[in-house]
C-alpha cells in the first residue's frame, strides 16, 4: 500500500488558466515539433472534482520525432521517466517549477490508444453532466475514505470509470 495524501477538491476555474500557462511555456520550445498540447484528466472537465494536478498530453506525429521532443523538454527542465507501464505514452517529470501548477506531462504519438482514451473520456464527461456529477461524488467519497491510500482511492473509482468506458466503446 502506497501512503500518499489523496486530496480531491471541487472544480476550480483557475485550472484552465494554469493549463494555458504551462501550454504557453511548452509551445515556445516545442513549436513545430509537435501536433498539439491537450489538457486531459479531471482538471480539464468543467464542474468535475479533481486532485489539483494538471494532466497534459503532448501529441507528436510518431515516435520518429520523439528524441527531438525529448531533448527540447529536457532543455525546459523535464526528465524522461519512460512509459511507466502504459504503452503509447511517455511520462516526464520535473524538479522545481514553482511558477507553474503541479502537473503530469505525457508525450503520445497521434495514433496512441492511451491518447484516444484520454480525449474520449474527457470529451464524454464534458458533455454528460449526470455521469460527470456521479464521478465527482465517487472521487470525493473515495478521497475522504482513503485520505492516505492512493491505491484504494483508485480502486474505489475504477468500477465507475469502467462503466463509462463501456458506454463510450473503450
Amino acid at each position: 500500500m502506497k501512503t500518499k495524501k489523496v486530496t480531491v477538491i471541487p472544480y476550480d476555474y483557475k485550472w484552465n488558466e494554469e493549463f494555458q500557462k504551462i501550454k504557453l511555456d511548452l509551445e515556445k520550445t516545442l513549436e513545430d515539433s509537435i501536433i498539439a498540447i491537450e489538457h486531459v484528466g479531471s482538471t480539464s472537465v468543467e464542474g468535475l472534482s479533481a486532485k489539483p494536478i494538471i494532466d497534459i498530453d503532448i501529441i507528436i506525429k510518431s515516435y520518429d520525432n520523439f528524441q527531438d521532443v525529448k531533448s527540447r523538454l529536457e532543455s525546459l527542465g523535464y526528465y524522461h521517466e519512460g512509459d511507466l507501464g502504459i504503452s503509447g505514452r511517455e511520462a516526464f517529470g520535473y524538479v522545481e517549477k514553482e511558477e507553474l501548477m503541479t502537473h503530469h506531462l505525457y508525450v503520445c504519438p497521434q495514433d496512441s490508444v492511451e491518447l484516444k482514451r484520454h480525449i474520449t473520456f474527457r470529451d464524454y464527461l464534458r458533455t454528460h453532466k449526470e455521469d460527470r456529477d456521479k464521478y465527482s461524488e465517487i472521487k470525493l467519497y473515495a478521497a475522504k475514505k482513503y485520505p492516505t491510500d492512493i491505491d484504494s482511492y483508485i480502486e474505489t473509482k475504477s468500477p465507475y470509470i469502467s462503466e463509462i468506458y463501456k458506454k463510450i466503446g473503450l
